[in-house]
């Protein structure tokens, strides 16, 4: 395709030790169609939307035809797996396309998800299905938009062919972008096999392509790591504020930028609950929305561990121990923002976990919550009637509020202009499991209109949409049982 042929591709990870990856190609779909195709993240690397006018586009996008200038490899790691350790693992059912260069000189991935076996799909099929397609589509541009590190989705290419899960399902392929997929399983599988000169060329190739002004730094590998750890401390701030729940953080799914990547039985919270399981695989709770934190620093510690061929025990410690030294104050200041505060003070972590009490106990809506708390007047408490219709104890958020409404008094605040600040802070719409599943049931029907309407939607979370107003409320009663598990 004369389209495709421009994308300037620059393989750079394909000339890495054979040990990294196995080269493979896709098993191509049968009769594959377009699903989606999203034009933000074909600009990226200067992809012209233009191209979905093609017939052939889909045998492209989904590995049935190989781009021009593309190396498909899949990559090998390993991983902690809800705490238990798996030596290999690796991709099992994508492929690294290769590396595009944009004009701007940005280099990206294109990492095709669900188009067949390699030598590390053990016993799966090597496929993936539309509906987990979709939910990674969508959720993936909707953190985008809220601010928060993540791969990108390119398209979705789908297929009638069948794919046995909990139900028998249809495939579906999706490209996503990033700048890297290299996980800290990555790392942990040389540095579990003893390959310490693997390990060693890893790094150098990271902290080249993506760290390069401390590559000649002394102690750049302790550097390094240290900014692993306050990327990632950074990343479940953001995943705190904003309610998202990953479900999976194995350690095979924890990017070294700091990226949220492998979307699976994610959710964003209805009703408050700080032990929110969004995955019912997880029966232990062991990745709930609360554990999230902390399991991002353990996962830090996994490839401190295997990085102590190169750092020594002490500077892995000194630099894990920043990890908080981040977390804390980007989720502090990510809250005051929710809660329109221009400064921060000491007793605002009391102000804040006092609320979140408040919501849990109450059931409240978190995201519903915070859009109505922006129209709060601290000059009129009493006639502000939203937030505490969505309490059943209303005496209990009305002392709150007015606390809090004293809170804005202490810093000046002005109504109108805190208002605003609410509103470009507080999301309206968010990618709740109840609208992911209607997508993927309009889709499974053939319809795709519902996607692309969705994908537009969740670009501007905080504008208002007239006529899309259900899609900022919270489940009905049936559509609360949705369950998405390691299979989503």
């Amino acid at each position: 395709m004369a389209i495709l042929d421009r994308l300037s591709f620059d393989n750079s990870y394909a000339r890495l030790h054979p040990g990294f990856y196995e080269v493979v190609d896709p098993t191509p779909l049968p009769d594959p169609y377009l699903v989606a195709f999203n034009p933000d993240a074909a600009a990226l690397v200067d992809l012209d939307a233009a191209v979905t006018s093609n017939p052939e586009l889909p045998a492209y996008l989904s590995g049935a035809r190989r781009i021009p200038c593309s190396e498909p490899i899949a990559q090998a790691y390993a991983g902690h797996q809800f705490g238990v350790w798996v030596p290999q693992l690796g991709d099992g059912r994508a492929f690294l396309l290769g590396e595009v260069r944009n004009a701007k000189g940005d280099k990206w991935d294109l990492h095709l998800k669900g188009a067949g076996r390699t030598r590390f799909s053990r016993f799966g099929d090597g496929r993936s299905v539309l509906r987990s397609a979709i939910r990674e589509y969508l959720a993936s541009e909707a953190l985008f938009s809220l601010g928060i590190p993540t791969t990108r989705a390119l398209c979705i290419v789908g297929s009638d062919e069948p794919v046995q899960r909990e139900t028998v399902e249809t495939a579906a392929t999706i490209i996503r972008l990033a700048p890297s997929h290299v996980r800290f399983g990555t790392f942990q599988y040389f540095a579990a096999r003893g390959e310490a000169d693997r390990v060693r060329e890893l790094t150098d190739f990271i902290i080249g392509r993506h760290f390069s002004e401390i590559e000649e730094a002394p102690g750049h590998y302790r550097l390094f790591f240290g900014e692993v750890c306050r990327r990632t401390a950074r990343l479940m701030a953001h995943w705190m504020a904003a309610g998202f729940a990953h479900g999976v953080m194995n350690t095979d799914n924890m990017s070294v930028l700091g990226l949220t990547l492998d979307y699976g039985p994610y959710g964003f919270l209805d009703d408050y609950d700080s032990g929110f399981i969004c995955n019912h695989t997880d029966t232990g709770g062991q990745y709930a929305f609360d554990r999230q934190p902390a399991v991002g620093m353990w996962n830090c510690a996994r490839l401190g561990e295997a990085l102590l061929g190169l750092i020594d025990v002490a500077e892995a410690q000194n630099e894990l121990e920043t990890y908080w030294d981040a977390f804390v104050p980007e989720y502090a200041r990510l809250m005051c923002a929710k809660l329109g505060l221009r400064t921060q003070r000491e007793d605002d972590a009391t102000l804040l976990r006092d609320l979140l009490v408040t919501l849990q106990a109450n059931h409240v809506d978190y995201t519903r919550f915070f859009r109505a708390l922006g129209g709060f007047d601290e000059r009129r408490p009493t006639e502000h009637v939203d937030v505490p219709a969505l309490f059943a104890d209303r005496a209990a958020i009305t002392s709150w509020l007015d606390r809090y409404a004293t809170r804005l008094g202490a810093e000046g605040s002005v109504a109108v202009e805190r208002a605003e600040r609410m509103r470009r802070t507080n999301p309206g719409y968010v990618l709740r499991n109840w609208i992911a599943q209607e997508a993927i049931e309009h889709a499974q029907r053939k319809d795709f209109g519902l996607i692309e309407e969705l994908r537009r939607l969740f670009a501007a979370p905080y504008d208002d949409h007239p006529g899309m107003e259900r899609f900022a409320e919270p489940p009905t009663p049936s559509r609360r049982e949705i369950v998405v598990s390691c299979s989503s």
